[in-house]
């Protein structure tokens, strides 16, 4: 069985990683989605890994979420 879980690295995700993977007996694939946190993402993959992740994917995403200024503000 395999789990993707969005993964941010803190206490609860990393609880809850390691809880699938002895309860399920699954492979979890720890996801975060950069959005902009920058210094939040350093160790994240190796704090998944650690944490028991079969593989960490960290997904660049800050272009679909910018929004460009409006001039008009």
């Amino acid at each position: 069985m395999k789990i993707v879980l969005a993964y941010s690295g803190g206490l609860d995700t990393s609880i809850i990683l390691r809880w699938l993977k002895e309860n399920y007996q699954a492979e979890v694939i720890a996801f975060c989605a950069d959005i902009g946190q920058e210094e939040e993402l350093d160790g994240l993959e190796a704090k998944a890994f650690k944490t028991g992740a079969a593989k960490c994917i960290i997904e660049d995403l800050r272009e679909e979420f910018w929004v460009p200024a409006s001039r008009d503000r």
